[in-house]
């Protein structure tokens, strides 16, 4: 129940899929359920039919409604159209606040705010960066422009949401001291997370859950999966669940490492759904900020090893049990431990209770209803 007026929110983003859409999902139904207006702007051209069916399960909750427009990935002539779109929708739906969500998303509701704001209008611009511009080098032509373009957008943004500690401090080390106001706010889950998923009597030996772009790891899973196999001296199963550009790359290695008879490949399917067809969840990302996946493995209660990056340790702590480096060979030896006695694994995983604890879904949204309040009042 709303305490003060409610508020009419638009959240801007790229792609419908992966962690960020997650994420405004479960902020866009707590802040339906707290008597906010909500509206989505996203692309269209991203996503397929387990997407649709997403949006249809939140539709009934945004008041403001799904606007999807062609926005490409990467800076081009096709932003000028896009931009021009988004800006109309914007006008439009006439919102309190602007978050943007990627680096796509935060451009465009910084820069349209900003526009709305000169013509007089009341409205809060808000940024979470969900990695995105974060994963460049500091020292790559592309990273300096793209932080340097990070850069000009903070006199335009009222505040940066950080969804971990380590997002926060990579931004601070690439970009230097946010010169707007910052706050880390973590993801959040439903109680329905939280309810515990067995594997059936079928499921492989372990699991990748997520897009299929190398910056998440499907390679390094693969490779690692086969030099696991010597050293556990079996042959070893394993499912890729997703969907992305580069799926067609990962299957093809499995063909020229031999292992496409034990490493199968899945569509996009809800996340506890996957969870059933494999023991062990394996997230080896290179690089993340604060994934989604790891929240909804442990708070399913199944056994997880991931790698030692971004925000991935705030979750776990550093528990070498668990955590590994982002490396081919480092996978692949806790692999073969794992294959070689799974049950003594699974006793080493977090406290489910504390993982509910720390990372529930209202928490999250009272967290942000609260920065967007201040920010208003300022």
């Amino acid at each position: 129940m709303v305490t003060e007026s409610p508020l009419r929110i638009v959240h801007c983003f790229r792609s419908p899929v992966g962690g960020i859409f997650r994420h405004v999902r479960d902020l866009a139904s707590a802040q339906f359920a707290a008597g906010h207006q909500i509206g989505i702007i996203c692309d269209s051209s991203t996503g397929g039919v387990y997407e649709d069916q997403l949006f249809d399960s939140i539709r009934d909750k945004l008041a403001l409604g799904v606007h999807r427009i062609a926005m490409q990935r990467h800076v081009g002539p096709g932003d000028i159209l896009a931009g021009i779109k988004t800006y109309k929708i914007i006008k439009k739906l006439r919102p309190d606040i602007l978050h943007g969500h990627g680096a796509k998303g935060g451009v465009y509701s910084r820069i349209f705010g900003t526009v709305l704001r000169v013509s007089r209008s009341r409205v809060a611009r808000f940024y979470s960066p969900h990695g995105g511009s974060l994963h460049f080098g500091k020292d790559e032509l592309e990273g300096k422009l793209v932080f340097a373009a990070e850069r000009m957008m903070e006199p335009f943004t009222d505040t940066i949401i950080f969804v971990s500690q380590y997002e926060h401090d990579s931004y601070v080390q690439k970009i230097g001291q946010p010169k707007c106001a910052s706050v880390v706010i973590y993801n959040g889950l439903t109680d329905t997370d939280f309810e515990k998923v067995g594997a059936s009597a079928d499921a492989a030996d372990f699991l990748y859950v997520g897009m299929m772009r190398d910056l998440k790891g499907p390679d390094m899973f693969i490779r690692a999966i086969a030099e696991a196999e010597p050293l556990t001296g079996r042959k070893l199963s394993a499912i890729l669940v997703g969907d992305g550009a580069d799926k067609q790359r990962y299957i093809s290695l499995t063909e020229e490492l031999g292992m496409a008879d034990r490493v199968k490949f899945r569509d996009p399917m809800p996340v506890r759904q996957a969870f059933r067809l494999g023991q062990t969840v394996v997230v080896p990302s290179r690089a993340e900020a604060m994934p989604y996946i790891v929240l909804e493995t442990l708070a399913a209660a199944k056994p997880l090893l991931a790698t030692r990056v971004g925000g991935i340790p705030e979750i776990l702590g550093e528990n070498p049990a668990t955590l590994v480096a982002p490396t081919v060979k480092a996978l692949a030896e806790k692999m073969a431990e794992i294959a070689s006695d799974p049950v003594a694994y699974r006793g080493k995983m977090p406290d489910h209770e504390d993982i509910r604890r720390r990372f529930g879904v209202a928490a999250m949204a009272e967290a942000v209803d609260d920065v967007y309040r201040t920010a208003l009042r300022r």
